[in-house]
């Protein structure tokens, strides 16, 4: 007994002798902050500076004298971005840097499905800790206020509240790998033309109502770890450097713990970069996709300039400390988190994750007919036409460009599918873009075609006069001036002359399907011509095995509109108004980085999207949560936890949803709000609540949806915060904002 005491003290006591050894900056056991607080005690002056820029095109440094790794950033927010030279835009030439391309996020918002986006960011963070990334670039949860918009397919829709819901599970996904989310552009970054130039003008209540919620949410609710600044300018500042988004909103109201990063050459200003809220400063003198100044990393506005400033006594080292704090603060919980789990590059259930986002989001717009799904017993020939069924869409569109391991064509799909016993025939269409090719990775397609309009317009209409069906796969693609970053769309039509070869297929065929490949909506003059449209997105590796199950009815689409689908472009407040792009002037600020800058206005306020056209009485040519399946189903018996409720309480409102078709398939209940009498313009109704839920032939299941004051209130710009007033609200609920079935009313008290 004697001897187990002694050696139970000889434990205890070389336990602690261990435990005094080693520094709290590396003690494990210690909280955060306190290891944090240790840390910055030790780091010298050129330690901390070095910190909080890059060293390589996606890397900042770490401290190597106090066993800080460096920082790994990539490029997401769709699949981890292949490497690239150290301090060159071009390839590294790796062999083990593929991905699987996951759908873009205006997929994922079109599933209106929050598990969906776990495991899309689950599946993401194992792909970036395989690769050895420590932070992914997005998700991006800017608006889309214009159809025009050339990112708008890596974003999430025009709802605030859809994109909020959905933002939230994709940081928690991607951050439990270990990984950090850094949520983008952070703020009013609503188009490309021109980004680095554009000042917005937003009336606070706009601001708060549309533009900021989804990124509130990413921070008060998904804990995301970094913010990524914008290009554009707001009250004349970068908002990379941003007084009043940065200081006061984010890390103030906000209470935002984590690390602002530029947006790659979006920091223009040392003096405002140290006072206006940024921590981490990337890409200086680089326009963030090809351009850029070799090795001038010392001289980032963070750098030297800096170093130089605290020397001269002109900054105190009060801002730097609280940046360092951020940093190290992101180091902890990503590269200094030793119980992080392994990752996996391109498995299987990341393939899977793919397709059943893909398939859950692919939206059946219309359906005359009943055309689709295609009937396999009767079809013996099926056309399929357009470049879109042959072209890879996962190289282009600027930084969110990939080197997918896989990409399954349209067209590969669908014979893989419809199999020997239905003949497959191809026809070109038309011939778009053929350059294949983003920063050194090529697609190695040769889409080349010199033939006329008129000569593949005809080819596809002899074809079509033998087929039992004709699938049409157009739309845009991510070339410049497309769904592409840096530019805006320059018109609303569909480009490559695909207006006349659907009208041309049209009068040949009454089993036309057009597939549209975009991340906007098109212009669709034809669309009472055409039976059947479906809306595919850029759906990455796994395109043509979802586009071929549902367009067989393998897979059941479920998918609803996350933007309003405009028939005209002046149908959009952006345009009716003449706000988009904006009126250039003068500038002599030095702090913007530019001569000229381009004012835009956003005077359509809070009137976006739906809220704009139902305000105007215009008729979209599809609504805002609008999606069709092959099954049917009845929304009935809508009925409210209370008739009153306080500013404390909750309401619950029950709905029942009946699938009254013949096929297992998916509905969204949508509840809207309607304030029915207001001291202040409010928008007809505005999405509060929703949930997805899945049903057997012939079953029935009761959907609730809670809601409590915020669902209720408006920004008070006479007061900076938010207000409810007493009085009448209806709910509203539907499957589209255009079909409201069920309605009650309540009051706030």
């Amino acid at each position: 007994m004697k001897h187990f005491i002694t050696s139970c003290m000889f434990v205890m006591c070389a336990m602690t002798t261990s435990a005094q050894q080693t520094p709290a900056y590396l003690n494990e056991s210690l909280p955060i902050e306190q290891r944090i607080d240790d840390a910055l005690a030790r780091m010298t002056l050129q330690e901390k500076i070095r910190v909080l820029h890059a060293q390589s095109k996606f890397s900042s440094a770490g401290v190597p004298r106090l066993g800080f790794p460096d920082l790994w950033t990539d490029d997401g927010p769709h699949g981890v971005r292949p490497d690239v030279l150290w301090d060159e835009w071009e390839q590294a030439g790796q062999t083990n840097d593929s991905c699987v391309a996951f759908p873009a996020l205006t997929c994922l918002a079109a599933t209106w499905n929050p598990d969906m986006a776990l495991v899309y960011g689950k599946s993401l963070g194992e792909e970036a800790l395989y690769r050895g990334k420590d932070m992914i670039l997005g998700p991006g949860v800017n608006i889309y206020r214009t159809p025009l918009g050339g990112r708008n397919f890596e974003y999430m829709g025009e709802d605030p509240f859809l994109a909020s819901t959905l933002v939230v599970p994709y940081i928690q996904g991607l951050q439990s790998m270990g990984v950090s989310a850094c949520v983008k552009h952070y703020c009013l970054n609503n188009n490309e033309e021109y980004r680095h130039q554009t000042n917005i003008i937003v009336s606070d209540r706009a601001l708060h109502e549309i533009y900021l919620p989804a990124f509130k949410a990413a921070v008060q609710q998904g804990k995301t770890w970094a913010i990524m600044g914008a290009y554009n300018l707001y009250k004349n500042e970068h908002n990379c450097h941003n007084q009043y988004t940065l200081n006061k909103i984010l890390k103030g109201d906000w209470q935002f713990d984590g690390v602002v990063v530029s947006d790659w050459g979006g920091c223009h200003d040392t003096d405002q970069a140290i006072k206006n809220g940024l921590d981490l400063e990337f890409g200086s003198w680089t326009n963030g996709l090809s351009q850029g100044t070799s090795n001038a990393y010392d001289n980032y506005f963070l750098a030297s300039p800096y170093i130089k400033g605290i020397q001269s006594g002109k900054y105190t080292t009060k801002e730097l400390d609280e940046k360092v704090r951020r940093v190290l603060r992101l180091f902890y919980r990503t590269t200094m988190n030793r119980q992080r789990p392994h990752g996996f590059l391109c498995s299987d259930a990341h393939y899977e994750a793919a397709r059943q986002i893909a398939n859950e989001g692919i939206v059946l717009l219309q359906n005359k007919h009943n055309v689709l799904p295609i009937d396999l017993k009767k079809a013996k020939r099926v056309l399929v036409v357009g470049e879109n069924a042959i072209k890879m869409m996962t190289v282009g569109g600027g930084s969110s460009s990939l080197k997918a391991q896989r990409e399954i064509l349209p067209l590969e799909g669908l014979r893989k599918k419809l199999g020997d016993n239905i003949k497959v025939d191809y026809a070109r269409g038309y011939v778009g873009d053929i350059t294949g090719e983003c920063n050194g990775v090529t697609t190695g397609q040769n889409l080349k075609d010199n033939r006329t309009e008129d000569v593949l317009i005809a080819e596809a209409v002899a074809k079509a006069k033998t087929a039992d069906y004709v699938i049409l796969i157009g739309g845009l693609n991510k070339a410049d001036y497309q769904d592409c970053e840096d530019h805006d769309r320059k018109q609303y039509e569909l480009p490559y002359a695909q207006n006349r070869l659907i009208e041309a297929l049209a009068k040949t065929t009454k089993n036309l399907v057009y597939v549209n490949v975009s991340g906007n909506a098109v212009a669709m003059p034809w669309k009472d011509k055409v039976p059947a449209i479906v809306q595919s997105w850029f759906i990455g590796s796994e395109a043509g095995n979802a586009i071929a199950d549902i367009l067989t009815g393998d897979a059941n689409p479920s998918g609803k509109l996350p933007f309003t689908w405009y028939a005209r472009l002046n149908d959009c407040g952006a345009h009716a108004l003449g706000t988009y792009p904006g009126t250039w002037r003068n500038t002599d600020d030095k702090a913007v980085g530019f001569d000229k800058i381009i004012d835009e206005e956003y005077k359509e306020g809070i009137y976006v999207g739906y809220r704009w056209t139902e305000k105007k009485n215009i008729k979209p040519t599809f609504a805002f949560g609008h999606g069709l399946s092959y099954t049917t189903f009845s929304l009935s018996n809508l009925r409210s936890s209370a008739k009153d409720m306080s500013r404390n309480d909750k309401l619950t409102f029950t709905v029942s949803v009946k699938n009254t078709g013949s096929k297992r398939g998916a509905e969204t209940v949508q509840l809207y709000i309607k304030d029915i009498k207001s001291t202040v313009d409010r928008p007809v109704k505005e999405l509060k609540g929703f949930k997805k839920v899945w049903l057997e032939p012939g079953e029935q299941k009761d959907v609730e949806i809670t809601i409590d004051q915020s669902a209720l209130s408006f920004y008070d710009e006479t007061e900076g915060s938010w207000k409810s007033e007493n009085g009448e609200f209806e709910a509203l609920v539907g499957n589209a904002s255009d079909n409201i079935t069920l309605k009650s009313r309540f009051t706030l008290k």
